[in-house]
């Protein structure tokens, strides 16, 4: 079964789906790459995806590349989720957001009008978060670099 790997952090001008495989040249010849592209201007949207046959190979992919420099940006891979689960997780996040209408329409906006009102559904929640503090729950895909940053700005402070 192959595993799909999200690849964020491209940068947001021409980017060649063969200088993204060439960054994971070393990792085999079973690695296939996909660079997500705006339609109307053909420039990339910042992510892509690859594909690798199996879990470990994958694992070794985002455990050696994940922070990897690539055009004066440093990569950000993981397991990809599925579409299912997302479809999941914006419906779950539709009721809690009053002003979230742009995100309820499916139909006929393409794919890329539809992500663009679901991160603002989304920031939109977190506004509503304001009233019901105890709602608000951040990413858990974010966890960690969120865990990080809070413990670098406490030291920060105390050492000022």
């Amino acid at each position: 079964m192959s595993v799909r790997l999200y690849v964020g952090n491209l940068p947001k001008e021409q980017v060649d789906r063969d200088e993204l495989h060439a960054v994971f040249a070393d990792a085999g010849k079973s690695v296939s790459t996909k660079v997500i592209k705006d339609r109307k201007t053909g420039k990339c949207r910042g992510f892509g995806f690859i594909t690798v046959p199996t879990d470990e190979l994958a694992n070794e992919i985002i455990e050696k590349y994940n922070g990897h420099p690539f055009k004066d940006a440093a990569l950000k891979i993981e397991k990809a989720q599925p579409k299912a689960k997302n479809d999941e997780k914006e419906e779950e996040s539709r009721p809690s957001s009053n002003n979230a209408a742009p995100v309820r329409r499916s139909g006929g906006g393409g794919g890329g009008g539809n992500k663009k009102s679901k991160r603002g559904g989304s920031s939109g929640g977190g506004s509503t978060s304001t009233s019901d503090s105890g709602s608000f729950q951040p990413d858990p895909r974010w966890a960690d670099q969120l865990a990080l940053l809070k413990e670098r700005l406490s030291a920060q402070t105390t050492n000022s």
